[in-house]
């Protein structure tokens, strides 16, 4: 049978990928953190028994968190990517060549140590030189900045151990505070089948922060149950209503401008979830 590595997702429900071998495991500070070699997947990131990123899935995630914000605003320069110690986050947003600064604030800096290492792919921009590496605590980073960023992206793990206070209503004001008078943010809310309330309650703490609250969604084969959604808060721009000459070709994997539109098209039980 040899090994395999299953992620709990429900009480009765989980995924499960042949492991090939273990590359690394150690308790850090702030979780427990795993690099894997699996046979269907290439190498594998898990924090806390939980699957974070992949080599064969990874571009759906990254993405679709950096180019949905990044072409709906007209001059993204300044970026902050609060989680994302992966670097795939920020790879993509280095694609923009509006952008002057990106940042990546990460609480874990053995996230960064061991994507570097194991998944070289995904973490080869964070050595770029418009990149600036913090390993702090991105809510307390939030807190300390005030009018800086035209984007911020919330890659964070599932909200669990220290990545709970960035779900909470608060930090979405502090983001507010943090972005320009016409920024943009966005962040990873988790999937519709299994965590329906949360993204209810974001989606209603977002709106009460930012004038423009949508929600859109991705596949990603190896996050609970495949269905992914994301919740971007605007002061000003619409993502709906970016002009055609906005956009340009990148040689992207799952982000096209049709894919731009279409994925703020939501199944209706998705839907349901962002009524009054």
């Amino acid at each position: 049978m040899g090994t395999w590595f299953t992620e709990k997702q429900t009480e009765h429900f989980g995924i499960t990928a042949k492991v090939r071998r273990s590359l690394h495991n150690e308790k850090t500070d702030f979780q427990d953190l795993e690099m894997l070699e699996t046979a269907e997947w290439g190498n594998m990131l898990v924090l806390d028994d939980m699957v974070m990123t992949t080599e064969k899935d990874e571009f759906v995630y990254h993405e679709m968190v950096a180019h949905v914000p990044l072409f709906t605003h007209p001059n993204p320069r300044r970026v902050l990517v609060v989680g994302g110690g992966d670097g795939g986050v920020i790879r993509e947003v280095l694609r923009h060549q509006s952008v002057e600064k990106a940042v990546l604030v990460e609480i874990d800096g053995k996230v960064i140590e061991y994507s570097k290492k194991y998944l070289p792919s995904i973490a080869g921009a964070l050595n770029d030189e418009r990149v600036e590496v913090r390993v702090e605590d991105g809510f307390m980073h939030i807190a300390k900045s005030e009018g800086e960023y035209d984007v911020i992206m919330v890659d964070s793990t599932e909200p669990v151990g220290p990545a709970v206070q960035l779900f909470s209503r608060g930090f979405y004001e502090g983001i507010a505070k943090a972005l320009k008078e016409d920024g943009i943010f966005v962040a990873q809310t988790d999937n519709p089948w299994f965590k329906a309330d949360l993204i209810r309650q974001v989606y209603g703490d977002v709106k009460e922060t930012f004038p423009i609250t949508k929600v859109y969604t991705a596949n990603i084969p190896t996050y609970p149950s495949g269905l992914w959604t994301f919740t971007i808060g605007s002061k000003t721009y619409d993502p709906l209503q970016v002009s055609d000459d906005r956009f340009e070709e990148m040689d992207t994997k799952y982000y096209t401008d049709e894919i731009h539109r279409a994925c703020f098209a939501l199944p209706k039980f998705v839907k349901d979830l962002t009524k009054e």
